[in-house]
């Protein structure tokens, strides 16, 4: 996997390379930002959907599901944990995607359980629920 080159100057923008491709994040003016791109947390929501979207369109067409297309929307936010009913963390924040899948083509109530099945599965979901170590370095 190619690295992701992330370059920033003298505002909240940045200017993100992914292989060949290119974008930019910022935030929005409220924030300090100039609002040029989307946010950290939007790219990382789109992250998710779009995972979500691929595995379930492999999975379709591997199974014959007639899935037409998929309609993914995510909202994010954060709550403390001691807020948290049903969270195992007692401190810090608890982060909550909200993912809701529309499916679009003639499938049957078991096609559609699979879909849901299978949206849970794909990797980068799998990322965000299991233990993450982050190593920061300085290089010259």
């Amino acid at each position: 996997m190619l690295p992701v080159i992330v370059r920033s100057a003298d505002s909240l923008r940045n200017d993100i390379q992914a292989g060949p491709h290119r974008m930019i994040a910022d935030e929005p003016v409220s924030a300090g930002g100039t609002e040029m791109g989307p946010t950290p947390y939007d790219f990382l929501a789109a992250a998710l959907g779009t995972c979500t979207s691929m595995t379930m369109r492999v999975v379709a067409k591997k199974e014959s599901i007639p899935l037409e297309g998929v309609e993914i929307t995510i909202e994010n936010d954060r709550m403390y944990a001691k807020d948290c009913a049903d969270c195992l963390s007692t401190s810090g924040f608890i982060h909550r995607f909200n993912v809701a899948i529309k499916l679009i083509g003639n499938l049957t109530p078991a096609q559609r359980e699979r879909m849901l099945d299978v949206a849970g599965r794909c990797p980068v979901n799998k990322t965000l629920r299991s233990e993450i170590r982050i190593d920061e370095r300085l290089v010259d």
